[in-house]
């Protein structure tokens, strides 16, 4: 939500319910995969809305994932990454974010990974505000924050041969986000 100001406002972005448009919208990740290299990533099915108060300090985002849409373009590591190695999606179905607190620049609130929560702090980009071709109005907004895995229950150990993991603690979550006035 980056503005040049002091102010608590964002340009055109008028109070009330803001639905998210999943189709243009993403929720990626990416970790590192053997020491090397990263792995990209996405969840296909989420949803999140942001009610948007007279003074920006006062509204609020609420958001939940699919755990079982995981797709990193690869069906068996997808297929492994829902088994109780990772994110066991039969016991724990989604993954939520309910925030705390707004500021032009950040979010922060508590996320939920396999019934573990803890408190997170997005940095956050607004992309701004324009009309759409169905006489809406959207709202765009890239988010980003890094978190342990280990943190929210998410603990396999697939050690290397002569040091180091299979799979990284630290996972990147990359939202890119659009929101169509209610």
């Amino acid at each position: 939500m980056t503005n040049t100001t002091a102010s608590t406002t964002l340009d055109g972005l008028a109070t009330g319910t803001w639905n998210l448009d999943p189709a243009h919208s993403e929720f990626g990740f990416q970790v590192r995969h053997l020491m090397v290299s990263k792995v990209k990533g996405k969840f296909d099915e989420f949803t999140a809305t942001l009610e948007v108060a007279e003074q920006l300090e006062d509204s609020s985002v609420e958001a939940q994932v699919t755990m079982a849409s995981i797709n990193t373009g690869v069906a068996d590591r997808d297929n492994h990454l829902r088994t109780n190695d990772f994110f066991e999606v039969e016991t724990y179905p989604t993954m939520t974010f309910t925030s705390t607190k707004v500021t032009p620049t950040e979010l922060t609130g508590d996320l939920t990974i396999k019934n573990v929560t803890k408190p997170v702090t997005f940095d956050v980009e607004f992309g701004g505000v324009g009309p759409d071709a169905w006489g809406g109005t959207r709202a765009g907004f890239e988010a980003t924050v890094e978190i342990n895995r280990k943190e929210f229950g998410v603990d396999i150990e697939m050690p290397l041969q002569g040091g180091g993991v299979v799979v990284g603690d630290k996972v990147k979550i990359i939202l890119d986000l659009q929101f169509v006035k209610a």
